[in-house]
């Protein structure tokens, strides 16, 4: 059962493009929202990664950890949208994958306020990212509506996943799923242009 969820997880993650440079995806519609995070292993790993941080600690977490990721998410990319720098976006959205691993594999469960904080946290740089590529003349609200559900069902996958993961072996599954986005993150950190 281990064998294949991790197969499956890293085929899932195979499949996204390893682009940590996000200009040039380019945005102005609901369907370029909806690619948006389909398009780069960060953000695909840190959002499902969400999800599965939200099934380890379980309870009121399944949704309240989408919701401040989402939140904050939007909150970044009403920030890029009207030209607020915020520095050091490559190495947050990398920093979100290793942490978010790190919590899901650790061996003590973070309490839910602090959870929620770090990811309300994390997600302000991927909204920044996400807003940033919108192409002029674009519809904001059409592209943010794309990314913001193509983030709900990234999320819906990762509680799906950790659902299953945390099943057999009292939970060992999805820590391992945990230290294997973790290690995700410091290749992305390490692969941060200018490192």
């Amino acid at each position: 059962m281990f064998r294949r969820a991790l197969l499956s997880l890293a085929v899932f993650f195979a499949l996204a493009q390893t682009a940590l440079a996000h200009p040039g995806h380019g945005g102005h519609d609901l369907s370029d929202g909806l690619q948006h995070p389909l398009h780069g292993v960060d953000h695909l790993a840190a959002m499902v990664a969400v999800g599965l941080l939200a099934v380890r600690i379980g309870g009121r977490a399944l949704w309240i950890m989408p919701c401040a990721f989402m939140g904050s998410m939007l909150v970044g990319g009403l920030s890029a949208a009207i030209a607020v720098p915020l520095p050091g976006i490559e190495y947050g959205i990398a920093l979100s994958v290793l942490v978010l691993g790190l919590l899901i594999a650790a061996t003590r469960i973070v309490p839910l306020a602090w959870g929620a904080a770090i990811v309300a946290f994390f997600a302000v740089f991927h909204g920044h990212a996400h807003a940033a590529e919108m192409t002029a003349g674009g519809s904001l609200a059409a592209y943010a509506a794309g990314f913001i559900l193509a983030t709900a069902l990234l999320h819906i996958a990762g509680v799906l996943g950790g659902l299953v993961l945390v099943r057999p072996v009292h939970g060992i599954s999805l820590r391992l799923a945990g230290a294997t986005i973790s290690v995700l993150g410091v290749w992305l950190l390490w692969s941060v242009p200018g490192t």
